[in-house]
């Protein structure tokens, strides 16, 4: 094909950022207490509350998490940088049903955190299936995509006031730039609620 006649990229759609109701009911979609409803409603808190890349989710072992410090050490994060992240205390109690069903069926250490019964790796892919399946049980309309969970956790932080180094430190970036471009886009309700409070002395 000439180079003139190749399509365009699709253009991507803006991120939609969930509210905590929509995450809740999100993982309250998961039923059972199967394995991987056990694994799945953890995994999904996991992203909700660190806003990993999900690569890099998947790719924490148990050694990483340091529940008495709330911290997740990230080797293999985006570029080759490791990092180490932030995780509250609320989310680590989401952790801890899928850690001790791990124990039950005799996952170790050389396992990743997030994994099958038989200790094998989760791949992207099934993530991003699982998601949309979950957000229309729950009856979310919004597009909840594998990005999604680390846009929420990046508006939140914003919306709470953290500082944005802070924020471009836990989400990964390499240049604090791309956290505030990245901020624009997801949360923009600076520009929105200075604006929307103007009065019009009619």
């Amino acid at each position: 094909m000439p180079l003139s006649a190749r399509r365009k990229p699709a253009r991507r759609l803006p991120p939609e950022v969930l509210t905590t109701d929509e995450v809740n009911a999100l993982i309250a979609a998961i039923h059972g207490s199967t394995i991987a409803a056990v694994r799945n409603r953890a995994l999904i808190a996991f992203l909700y509350r660190t806003g990993l890349r999900i690569a890099e989710a998947l790719s924490v072992y148990p050694k990483d998490i340091d529940a008495h410090r709330s911290a997740v050490r990230v080797l293999r994060g985006k570029g080759g940088r490791a990092r180490t992240v932030g995780i509250d205390s609320g989310g680590v109690a989401m952790l801890q049903p899928w850690i001790e069903r791990r124990q039950q069926i005799q996952l170790g250490d050389r396992h990743p955190l997030f994994c099958t019964c038989w200790g094998t790796h989760l791949t992207t892919a099934y993530v991003r299936r699982l998601l949309p399946k979950l957000a229309a049980r729950a009856g979310i309309t919004k597009r909840v995509h594998a990005h999604g969970l680390r846009h929420t956790h990046a508006s939140e932080l914003r919306e709470e006031g953290i500082d944005i180094g802070i924020i471009s430190k836990q989400l990964g970036h390499a240049d604090i730039s791309t956290t505030a471009s990245y901020l624009d886009h997801i949360a923009p309700w600076a520009v929105v609620n200075r604006i929307s409070a103007r009065s019009w002395g009619l």
